[in-house]
């Protein structure tokens, strides 16, 4: 494996003379985030190159406050020059700005001090030509699944890797490498002029944690081929498994109405609910900063806050908001170190897998496409158009297509009845499969 290519302490420097210009031309505080990052992408269609990307990136995000004042200006030209012209941008746009007094730096005694690696940084030493015959390989397991599967809508490979540094005018600096690697392929099945697609990838921080191109490929094949033949069916309302990689999406939904934003602007269908009980005692999600190779792992957040390993969700009981210190301030709270989102969300998984789930639930469906995006995040109501499987018997009797499914979501999260092992793991929220007791289902 070769060395980091970055050079961090070039960053340093840069961060170090940013925030002393800001200093010298008045900014009472100032934080900065100064970047860098290069990537491959290919992708190939029925075996012939179809697009093929390298990009290096480098960026610079001042924010600065002039009392109770604050401006912000981006550049992505890293010289001396450029650097104070974008601060004396943020400087000027501060003059301008409304003042609040919730405006600043998050509190000093936050900021994080433990700074061991995560292991978030992994390179894929392929040259293109390699990328380009890992993803025919990709295609060509797909292709291979089924004579129905006639067409493509290609396979996909990318590696990117970056490094950046956040810091503020209190002194602190923190900053590490990192690397996203991902394989993806989409096919296309056809059966008496019915045409049917779907997808599968994997994506990972390491290499060697990616699924294999040829099972990249199989799945997607396996999953197209068995959407043939769906059905649409009569309205009713049913039991609902939303498949892994959509159960993310419930959690997301659960996410965003704990989180600063929502609260303080009292948009959220969960305001209050600190200590009360959302959702059933099978819903228990742990935060996890710390994980080794994870998606969202992180010793500090985007405010240099230190970030903390908890139980957000115990049996369906909320402990703890998402906030950033503007957020918490507002709510007349203290930053939890989620400026910038979740870390790492882990769903506690149940002793069954999808297909014991399918057995769970007896009779129902099986969602695994959503479209449009249907939730009102101020009343929790939700309704999507939905593909998926009919089931009978716990076992899969047909697909299903052009339906929707609706319900609320303080309704949805109290009537989890499992959750699956399944878990997929391509992302920041990690779930297995959810079973839901009803929900309403109509033919569109």
């Amino acid at each position: 494996m070769k060395k980091n290519q970055f050079d961090l302490d070039g960053l340093k420097k840069i961060a170090d003379h940013t925030l002393n210009y800001a200093k010298k031309i008045g900014a009472t505080a100032s934080e900065i985030e100064v970047s860098y990052g290069t990537g491959k992408n290919i992708s190939v269609r029925l075996g012939s190159l179809e697009t093929l990307e390298i990009n290096r990136d480098k960026g610079l995000s001042v924010t600065l406050y002039n009392g109770q004042r604050k401006g912000s200006s981006n550049s992505s030209d890293l010289s001396f020059q450029s650097i104070e012209d974008t601060v004396d941008a943020a400087f000027d746009i501060a003059r301008y700005t409304a003042p609040d007094p919730l405006f600043g730096l998050a509190d000093k005694n936050l900021m994080a001090t433990d700074m061991r690696d995560l292991d978030l940084y992994g390179i894929w030493d392929i040259s293109v030509d390699h990328m380009i015959e890992l993803a025919k390989t990709c295609e060509a397991h797909a292709l291979d699944v089924s004579e129905k599967i006639t067409n493509s809508e290609g396979a996909s490979i990318s590696s990117s890797e970056g490094v950046f540094i956040y810091a503020n005018s209190y002194g602190f600096m923190g900053g590490y490498p990192t690397s996203r690697h991902s394989i993806g392929c989409s096919v296309i099945a056809e059966e008496e002029s019915m045409m049917q697609r779907d997808y599968w990838y994997s994506s990972a921080r390491h290499v060697e944690d990616l699924e294999s191109a040829e099972s990249v490929g199989f799945l997607a094949g396996k999953r197209t081929l068995s959407r043939l033949g769906a059905k649409k069916i009569k309205t009713c309302h049913a039991p609902v498994i939303f498949e892994a990689p959509l159960a993310t999406g419930l959690i997301s939904s659960l996410i965003s109405a704990i989180s600063g934003g929502n609260l303080y602007r009292q948009s959220s269908f969960l305001l209050d609910s600190i200590g009360k009980k959302v959702a059933s005692d099978q819903l228990i999600i742990h935060e996890d900063p710390f994980l080794k190779r994870g998606d969202a792992s992180s010793m500090f957040d985007d405010e240099g806050v230190a970030t903390q390993s908890r139980l957000l969700v115990d049996q369906g009981i909320i402990n703890g908001y998402l906030l950033s210190s503007y957020s918490a301030r507002k709510l007349g709270m203290q930053t939890t170190g989620n400026a910038g989102g979740a870390h790492n969300l882990i769903v506690k998984a149940g002793n069954q897998d999808l297909t014991e789930l399918l057995k769970t639930m007896g009779k129902g469906l099986l969602v695994t496409e959503l479209l449009g995006h249907g939730l009102n995040m101020v009343t929790g109501d939700y309704s999507r158009g939905a593909s998926g499987y009919w089931i009978e018997d716990g076992m899969i009797i047909y697909p299903v297509e052009e339906i929707t499914i609706a319900g609320n979501m303080k309704n949805m999260l109290k009537q989890i009845v499992a959750i699956g092992n399944d878990i997929y793991r391509n992302g920041s929220k990690q779930t297995g499969s959810i079973l839901l007791e009803s929900m309403s289902i109509a033919s569109s």
